[in-house]
């Protein structure tokens, strides 16, 4: 099993969850983020201030599924998620131990 993490554009979500739901993900957790990597934020004029936005909005999202269909996932973020511009974002594949259902207490596959 993999934990997929991905930071992406906050108006790419629909597109990504789409995605997602049409390769058989079964859920998914969105949280809002901010953070910043090369770009390293950037100044805004505001009512004649300038503003420096260190951290920039951005949406996490996480998903577990079985290693057969993991690099599926990974590609159809990537397409999804892709502006071609900087600050797109990063995929974080991670080796998934344990699952357990706390209702049903099903346990690895299973419990995805």
């Amino acid at each position: 099993m993999k934990k997929i993490e991905a930071i992406i554009k906050p108006f790419k979500l629909d597109e990504v969850k789409d995605a997602l739901n049409e390769i058989g993900v079964q859920g998914m957790t969105i949280t809002e983020v901010k953070g910043f990597g090369r770009q390293r934020g950037h100044v805004e004029l505001y009512r004649g201030a300038e503003y420096d936005i260190t951290f920039i909005p951005k949406v996490k999202i996480e998903v577990v599924v079985s290693d057969d269909i993991a690099e599926k996932v990974v590609s159809a973020i990537e397409t999804k998620a892709k502006t071609g511009k900087i600050g797109d974002g990063k995929i974080f594949v991670l080796l998934l131990e344990e699952v357990i259902r706390i209702r049903t207490g099903e346990k690895g596959v299973a419990a995805i």
